[in-house]
This record gives C-alpha cells, structure tokens and sequence, in this order.
C-alpha cells in the first residue's frame, strides 16, 4: 500500500505528465498552422509520449492499491516566436520535470518505498534523454540558424521521428 503522501504526489505528476501533454500538442498546432509540418509532427509524438508517461503512473497508482485524482489542466501558451524559442521552452520545462522526479525519487527514499523507486528510474533515465535531445535540437538549430536549408532540412528531419509505446506500456 502505498502511503498518502506517496499518492498524493504521483497525482501531482499524472497532472503534470497531461499538462506536458497540451504543452506539446499547443506546440504541434502552433508549428502546424505555421507550416513546419516537420516540427509539428514532433511535438504531436511528444504529446503522445507525455500521456503515456501519465498511463504509467495511472497503471502504478493503480496497482498498488493507490486512487488515481484527476485534476484540471492548467492553461497552455499557445505560441512560439520561432522554433528555437520553443524548443528552449522544451528545455526548461523537461529540466522542470527532470526536478519533479527527482523530488518524487526523494520522497519515494524518505518513505522507505522501494517499489516507487523502482517504478521512478525508468522515468530518470527517460529524463536524461529527453533534456539531450532538446539540447541536441537547440544546437542544431543554432547551428543553422532558422531561415532558408538548414530550417528546412531540420524540420524534414524531425518530421521522420516515429511514435514508439514506453516499454512500461508495452502489452497493456
């Protein structure tokens, strides 16, 4: 059984993972309307992905005899200057979820919950790549700047990206 703090703060999570979620879908329809198929195919993917890292915590709290409180999504932005100014923004906001793991990690370690921990280091190694491949993104589009091949090239690029199910989800 998992303790009430344990929960409550798993809640907490499930709500940011669907936040992260709209963030990501706000940026897909952004880059959409704006014609960088490419990069809205990316962030639709991310999207998926931040759902489904809010499954694995609904499918945790779940089995372990927890309750699952859905909560109201907070607001989104809805625009971005340019591609490198929001894949800044996806930056920041995974180094902020990068920190809420680590916070949940912590408190999993204070309460003696080792389930949880084990649960939780599927979602730090994810971290770990999630803020490298922003910061690859972010150096690539330094690189190139945003006008003319290079933008074009990066966005062909990023529009091959394919959806893949967490392997915490694969066969549920």
């Amino acid at each position: 059984m998992l303790s009430k703090k344990i929960n409550d703060a798993i809640n907490e999570q499930i709500n940011w993972e669907f936040w992260s979620g709209y963030l990501y879908l706000a940026m897909s329809n952004h880059f959409e309307s704006v014609g960088r198929k490419g990069i809205a195919s990316w962030y639709r993917i991310q999207f998926k992905e931040e759902f489904d890292h809010a499954l694995i915590f609904i499918n945790y709290l779940n089995a372990r005899g927890g309750k699952v409180e859905l909560s109201p999504i907070a607001e989104v932005p809805q625009s971005w200057d340019s591609p490198l100014q929001a894949f800044a923004h996806t930056l920041e906001h995974e180094q902020q979820v990068t920190r809420r793991i680590h916070e949940l990690y912590a408190l999993a370690e204070a309460e003696h919950d080792f389930a949880t921990r084990q649960m939780l280091n599927w979602f730090v190694a994810e971290q770990v790549e999630e803020e490298e491949t922003a910061q690859d993104i972010i150096d690539n589009l330094t690189l190139v700047g945003e006008d003319g091949t290079g933008i074009f090239q990066i966005d062909t690029e990023l529009g091959q990206r394919t959806y893949n199910v967490p392997s915490p989800l694969a066969g549920k």
